[in-house]
């Protein structure tokens, strides 16, 4: 079924939801309580498994692959919606597999999907857990705690941000690992820190080529922009749904019934940061971009700290959150310390 091999254990299904058929990776007893794994860009579920694996049997592990990776089928993202695709396609799972509360667990961009499934279908939800998340306000294109935006148009976020010559690769489904820009270099470089290597690297290369390409669909189109860098949101694929123009996850502070929060990331991510390198402000600041226009107008965007500030008002409005920072590690700390991220996990679980 998986066009990747999954590990023993780890069983693959193609679903038909009301929506389109989603690809699922599953575990454990279909009795147990449920715990969705979302992916993150380039990525898929198969970089969830060995983590499923681990999950005490009281659990029943399901990890699909989102619309536009993975074997999931291949619709298009409507950006202008931001998350709610997404949202929308976990729901339709949910209610195939059984419409109960169910633990979420999103991995950087997964973590968008997985603040605006909460906001749409709250009573769905047990717990959150974010490992190494996209920021509330998105990627790219704005500044202070509150993301504000750099522009009106958002110009510095979205489709047209993304590195053509490793798009380029990916479309391609380039394994080299020759230039910076492969796919395989980027991953080794930028998921871990070094000199961590996945037991799995070709598995997860092959999951990750499984991304569909193209102007509608990864990276996405673009809009020209009279404002630094010169690129604004288009309205299709991954990139321009992460884009604070159609996202914005901070209305978690406003819900009703607040589900915990657990908060895992490593202290050398170089991706979900207050200095990303994938962050024209970052980029600009240290002159990898002509044309910055400084600091007041475009910083690196603080996304740690945007995070950080909407967990802080979530917990100020009676909700509830930890933040767990593990050293040494970079983008994938359930790849690279998955014993740690266990223990913390299913710790925090069984407390929710």
């Amino acid at each position: 079924m998986a066009s990747v091999p999954t590990l023993a254990g780890i069983s693959s299904q193609m679903i038909p939801t009301e929506r389109l058929k989603i690809h699922v990776l599953l575990s454990g007893p279909e009795e147990g309580v449920p715990v969705v794994f979302v992916h993150g860009n380039f990525s898929a579920a198969t970089y969830w498994e060995e983590l499923m694996l681990k999950m005490p049997e009281e659990y029943r592990c399901i990890a699909p692959d989102l619309r536009g990776f993975g074997d999931t089928e291949d619709l298009l993202i409507d950006a202008t919606r931001g998350a709610r695709d997404w949202s929308e396609d976990l729901k339709a799972l949910s209610d195939h597999v059984g419409d109960r509360p169910a633990h979420l667990v999103g991995w950087s961009l997964g973590s968008a999907p997985v603040l605006q499934f909460v906001q749409d279908y709250p009573e769905l939800v047990s717990s959150i857990t974010f490992i190494s998340p996209v920021s509330p306000y998105g990627f790219g294109g704005t500044k202070g705690l509150d993301g504000t935006p750099n522009y009106a148009d958002f110009a510095g976020s979205g489709g047209g941000t993304v590195n053509p010559e490793f798009a380029r690769r990916a479309s391609e489904g380039d394994r080299s690992a020759e230039d910076p820009n492969s796919p395989r270099n980027v991953i080794s470089a930028f998921y871990y820190k070094a000199p961590f290597q996945a037991g799995r690297e070709e598995a997860f290369l092959d999951a990750a080529l499984l991304e569909k390409t193209g102007e509608d669909r990864y990276p996405g189109d673009m809009t020209p922009s009279e404002n630094w860098p010169n690129v604004a949101p288009g309205v299709w694929g991954p990139i321009n749904a992460t884009s604070p123009k159609y996202f914005d996850g901070s209305g978690v502070i406003d819900l009703e019934n607040k589900p915990p929060v657990l908060w895992i990331r490593g202290d050398s991510d170089q991706i979900v940061s207050d200095t990303s390198m994938f962050d024209f402000g970052t980029l600009g600041q240290m002159d990898l971009v002509p044309g910055w226009p400084g600091e007041e107008v475009f910083p690196p965007q603080p996304m740690v700290s945007q995070t950080r500030a909407v967990l802080e008002a979530y917990k100020a409005n009676d909700g509830d959150y930890r933040e767990v920072v593990i050293p040494d590690t970079a983008h994938s700390p359930h790849i690279e310390k998955p014993e740690d991220v266990l223990e913390i996990l299913v710790g925090f679980l069984r407390s929710a």
